[in-house]
C-alpha cells in the first residue's frame, strides 16, 4: 500500500515523500519497514506501535497508532548550542555576531531527535487517548486539539493524520530551535487530500499576549501530559525554580483560560507519568508528584464538570511501558516500584 504524505507549510507546497508502511501495520517484521523507510526513528515508532496496539481497544487510540504509517522523515537542518547552553537554529545563529558564531557548538541532528526529543516516545499519548475513547470519544477527525507543553511534534503529526487540527504550545527554547523549518508545521495532506494540521506556538500561554492570540479559542480537547503536575506547581521542598513550571498567571486565571478556550462540552485531559518520590535523605524530585495541581473546588467554581480527578492509571501505564520496553536493558525501569500514573478529566458545561 503506497501513501503520499505532504506537509503544506503556510501556503508553500512541500515535496511529497513516498513510503511503504503497510507491512508493519499488518504485524509483519518491523525490520522490513526500517529498510524501506531508512529512518531509525520511524522504524522504532513502527515497532512501538505494533507492540502497544494489542493494549489499545478504543477506535481513537487505534487510529492514532495506525497514523504512524503517515509519518515521514524530517527535512535536514543544523542545530547549535552557545556557551550559555541556549539552542539556535540556522537563522538565529546568523543573527549573532561573528565572535559569537565562532563559539557555537553544532548539535548533531537526527530523526530520533526530531521525533523523540528529550522526552521519549510520542506514542505514550496513546494512553490518555485510550481513556478519552473509554469516555465516549470515537474519533478526533475535524476536532481542534491544544496540547499544553507539547514537548515533541510527533504526536501532533499523528493527531493531524487522524484529521485533527493540532496546536502545541511550549516555552522550551530547544523546541523553538529544533522545529524551525517551515515544513515542520502546516496543513497535512495524505494521498492528495487535506486531513489535519499542525501548529506550533512558542510562548507562555495564557499570559503571553502573542501566544494567546495565536492559540485562540474553540477547542474540542485540551491535552497536557507530564507538565501540569502538583509537584511542579506546589513543591514540598525548596528546589531550583528552573525545575518547576511557571504558569505566568495565577492558578485560577489559568483554569479560567482552560475553560474559556473550550467549546461547550469540550474536554481537558491532564495525564501524568511519574517516578516514585525520593526518600527524605535524597534530593527532591518535583516531577514525582503527578497529581492534579488544581483543587477540585477551584475547577468546580470555574464551571468544570469533573469526570475524573486524580484517577490512578498505574497498572495500564506499566503495561504500556512493558510494551515499549522501558524495563529492558541496562538501566531499565523497575516498573512496579518506579512508575505511577494519574489523570484528571474535565468537561466544560454545555
Amino acid at each position: 500500500m503506497k501513501h503520499v504524505t505532504q506537509i503544506i507549510p503556510n501556503g508553500t507546497l512541500a515535496i511529497a515523500c513516498v513510503f511503504l508502511y503497510a507491512s508493519a501495520l499488518r504485524g509483519e517484521d518491523p525490520s522490513s519497514v526500517k529498510s524501506a523507510v531508512d529512518s531509525p526513528a520511524l522504524a522504532k515508532l513502527h515497532e512501538e506501535a505494533a507492540a502497544v496496539r494489542p493494549l489499545s481497544k478504543s477506535r481513537v487510540a487505534r487510529d492514532f497508532l495506525a497514523a504512524v504509517e503517515h509519518l515521514t522523515p524530517p527535512s535536514p537542518r543544523k542545530l547549535y548550542r552557545d556557551e550559555a547552553r541556549q539552542f539556535h537554529c540556522e537563522s538565529s545563529a546568523l543573527k549573532l555576531t561573528a565572535p559569537e558564531r565562532e563559539k557555537l557548538e553544532e548539535v548533531p541532528f537526527t530523526d530520533l531527535l526530531f521525533y523523540y526529543t528529550k522526552y521519549g516516545t510520542p506514542l505514550a499519548y496513546v494512553r490518555p487517548l485510550e481513556l478519552l475513547g473509554e469516555s465516549g470519544i470515537k474519533t478526533i477527525r475535524g476536532k481542534r486539539i491544544l496540547d499544553y507543553g507539547y514537548g515533541t511534534v510527533g504526536h501532533l503529526r499523528l493527531l493531524a493524520a487522524c484529521g485533527a487540527d493540532a496546536v502545541g504550545v511550549d516555552v522550551d527554547p530547544f523546541l523553538r530551535a529544533l522545529y524551525s523549518r517551515p515544513d515542520d508545521q502546516g496543513k497535512l495532506r495524505i494521498d492528495g487530500k487535506s486531513v489535519g494540521s499542525v501548529t506550533l506556538v512558542d510562548g507562555r500561554w495564557p499570559g503571553d499576549r502573542a501566544a494567546r492570540e495565536s492559540i485562540g479559542i474553540g477547542y474540542d480537547l485540551i491535552l497536557s501530559k507530564n507538565t501540569l503536575k502538583n509537584g511542579y506547581l506546589h513543591p514540598e521542598r525548596e528546589v531550583d525554580p528552573r525545575m518547576l513550571v511557571d504558569l505566568g498567571v495565577s492558578e485560577e486565571e489559568f483554569v479560567r483560560a482552560l475553560y474559556a478556550s473550550l467549546k461547550p462540552g469540550g474536554l481537558v485531559m491532564i495525564y501524568n507519568l511519574s517516578p516514585a518520590p525520593s526518600p527524605p535523605d535524597q534530593p527532591y524530585k518535583p516531577w514525582a508528584d503527578g497529581r492534579c495541581p488544581f483543587p477540585r473546588a477551584m475547577l468546580s467554581e470555574v464551571g468544570f464538570e469533573i469526570l475524573s480527578y486524580d484517577q490512578e492509571d498505574s497498572a495500564a501505564a506499566r503495561a504500556m511501558a512493558r510494551a515499549f520496553g522501558w524495563d529492558q536493558g541496562q538501566g531499565g525501569m523497575d516498573l512496579e516500584n518506579d512508575l505511577f500514573a494519574h489523570y484528571t478529566l474535565l468537561r466544560r458545561s454545555k
